[in-house]
């Protein structure tokens, strides 16, 4: 088994992709997630200002997305080193995990923004509304944590031995 085949120059370019990948794609859903739910509270808050702190829960759970992207980009990065070697198998492993994460918390952060943006201004006319809220919230942000469960099962199988030989 030759390193140079399996362990080219260009392997961490896919390493770094998946970083880029979890993070950018993540915190882009978190963004949109907490935007559009920031409206739908900020159209309910002069009418029921009793109601602003209650209804911040969509914002907590779309800032919580990014945070998966976070430990998967810092988990990838961690792996790769400008002395030792990195596999292209690494590579694309990393790719596939920014991306099963990112677009995972892409996904989970437009739920989370429109459900949120409808559900809160539901909410301040229905009291009865907050408890299917927090349901279909919950499934919401579900899409991400799979999306973290795969990235890490995904990272548990990079291996950069053979560029050790």
């Amino acid at each position: 088994m030759d390193p140079a085949v399996y362990c080219p120059s260009y392997a961490p370019f896919f390493g770094f992709a998946g970083v880029f990948a979890s993070m950018a794609f993540s915190s882009l859903g978190a963004a949109y997630g907490t935007a559009k739910a920031g409206v739908g509270i900020a159209g309910i808050g002069p009418f029921r200002p009793e109601l602003v702190m209650k209804s911040l829960i969509p914002v907590v759970m779309s800032g919580i997305i990014a945070v998966y992207g976070l430990v998967v980009a810092v988990l990838l990065a961690g792996q790769m080193s400008p002395t030792s070697g990195y596999s292209l198998f690494s590579g694309f492993v990393a790719l596939a995990a920014g991306l099963s994460v990112g677009v995972g918390g892409l996904a989970a952060g437009y739920a989370i923004g429109i459900v949120g943006d409808y559900c809160v201004r539901g909410y301040a006319r229905e009291n009865r509304v907050f408890v299917t809220m927090v349901l279909i919230l919950i499934f919401a942000e579900v899409l991400g944590l799979y999306g973290l469960i795969v990235a890490l099962i995904l990272n548990a199988k990079a291996d950069n031995s053979v560029c050790n030989l």
